[in-house]
């Protein structure tokens, strides 16, 4: 029990970290495709990523002690699946549910249920994708098990049992059968009509695009830290440099450098371009009008954060009053808008190429 927990436990904890990589791209994504960001889609996706991280957990892992390795055998008797059922009926009668080796098969069954729901849900798919795609998963993960994980051990260290390939698949295509109970309109992701049209400007979505600048500034400054501290490692660099100190300032300055250029050229951070907002108006120069933004938005705290000591507190304080004026202040354009003079806008009521840069329009 304790190591099923811990598969469990390990495949949240991965489905999370990916999802943390992928969540700007989720989120940019969904508002091209769909004009805007649902909670609900998310935490449907989220869970699908869960469910293939726990596939991969529960069907290959733990990986055995090389030297205390025991063969396995290999089941390819399609009728051993119907005599295990027999079998239970007959010692069991009508509890015959409950007999262990029915219970496998229900399990088996139950595993993949999730990948047809998922397919037709969320991939708009029906049922011979979800057989095709419960064929090809269990027979993968079947014969990466036969195979002693493609070579790495001498044998299969777990059996190779075609009851498994018939019971997976059929769970795929129970699932599938299921996520017909989901409204037609909902299931896929297809492209919503209207969904290059603006839409309004609300508090949500402008703390959707921070939270978006400040996910995508720590996996870039986390990026750069392990590959900076990769090669120093492989350069032989003392542990004075390896110490992960230079590796994370690289780190951290690439980042502002980077932000600050985005927000330079195009007028929008990160996240502003992930929930395609923008700054517009003003009576500044737009050079300037774009430099203030940054400093006032996600570069001022990225400068903060790398400054030593203290200054990590005052990062935290100014990322408090940055939130509290993104509440407080008409039309959420927070600390940015104030020391730039601009409004905030979605960024398709410009995405005519002939049309004036916003921040150039008189009286806006």
């Amino acid at each position: 029990m304790d190591e099923q927990i811990i598969l469990g436990v390990l495949a949240i904890t991965l489905g999370l970290v990916v999802g943390v990589l992928l969540f700007v791209p989720f989120v940019a994504l969904s508002y091209r495709r769909r004009g805007g960001f649902g909670v609900g889609r998310f935490v449907l996706w989220g869970a699908a990523l869960v469910y293939v991280m726990a596939l991969w957990t529960y069907t290959l892992l733990p990986l055995p002690d090389p030297d205390t390795i025991r063969c396995a055998g290999v089941n390819l008797d399609f009728t051993a699946l119907v005599d295990d059922i027999r079998g239970a009926i007959a010692r069991r009668g009508a509890s015959a549910a409950t007999d262990p080796a029915v219970l496998q098969l229900l399990l088996n069954v139950l595993l993949f249920v999730p990948l047809g729901f998922f397919l037709r849900v969320l991939g708009g798919r029906g049922v011979v994708t979800a057989l095709v795609a419960g064929v090809a998963v269990s027979g993968f993960v079947e014969l990466t098990q036969y195979t002693g994980v493609w070579g790495l051990y001498p044998c299969a260290y777990r059996v190779f049992d075609v009851d498994d390939l018939l019971t997976n698949t059929l769970g795929a295509v129970l699932g599938s059968l299921l996520g017909l109970i989901v409204p037609r309109s909902r299931r896929g992701s297809p492209r919503l009509p209207g969904a290059d049209l603006p839409q309004p400007v609300t508090r949500s979505r402008r703390v959707l695009g921070m939270v978006c600048d400040v996910v995508a500034a720590w996996v870039l400054s986390l990026s750069v830290s392990v590959a900076v501290q990769l090669v120093l490692s492989l350069l032989g660099a003392d542990a004075a440099v390896r110490d992960g100190s230079a590796a994370s300032l690289v780190g951290e300055a690439v980042t502002v450098v980077v932000w600050l250029v985005v927000t330079l050229a195009t007028g929008a951070t990160v996240g502003d371009h992930t929930v395609q907002l923008r700054f517009a108006g003003g009576s500044l120069p737009i050079g300037l009008a774009r430099f203030l933004r940054w400093a006032g938005g996600i570069g001022g705290y990225l400068v903060l954060s790398a400054l030593p000591g203290a200054w990590g507190f005052v990062a935290g304080v100014f990322a408090v009053v940055s939130l509290l004026l993104v509440l407080w202040t008409k039309g959420y354009r927070g600390l940015p808008g104030l020391v730039s003079g601009q409004r905030l806008v979605d960024a398709r009521e410009f995405d005519d190429p002939d049309a004036a840069d916003p921040a150039s329009l008189p009286g806006s």
